[in-house]
């Protein structure tokens, strides 16, 4: 099973990218609560150069709240990361597969919640 939900956005810039990426997810209930420029942090802490390379922590309050609601501790798990990189000729897009990291939770009722998280950044990466 893959862990990741991937779109390739060929001969877009990383910022691009990144505007569409929150309009797709603001339309799909996700909110942006976290972003990590990783190339930036990589340049100030080990002096290395890389492609551009982004972390952004989503979230959709409704499916958390429920989330929560069930399984107490799965706050650990969120939010749903969403990294942008640059490859040859684009963009890359992955989404964490929320079916696959809840895996390690036994718990039916948080896997439905997490089929639904899924098909919800399924339908938003489609949308970048």
């Amino acid at each position: 099973m893959s862990y990741t939900i991937d779109r390739k956005i060929s001969g877009a810039n990383i910022d691009d990218v990144d505007a569409r990426t929150r309009e797709a997810l603001e339309k799909h209930g996700f909110g942006v609560l976290t972003e990590i420029d990783v190339k930036a942090t990589m340049k100030k802490k080990l002096d290395v150069e890389m492609p551009a390379y982004r972390i952004l922590g989503a979230c959709n309050p409704k499916m958390a709240h429920q989330a929560i609601g069930i399984e107490p501790r799965v706050g650990a798990m969120l939010p749903c990361n969403v990294i942008l990189r640059e490859v040859e000729g684009g963009v890359e897009v992955s989404a964490i597969d929320p079916v696959a990291s809840m895996q390690a939770i036994e718990n039916d009722a948080l896997t439905g919640v997490a089929s639904e998280v899924r098909d919800l950044l399924k339908e938003a990466v489609g949308a970048i």
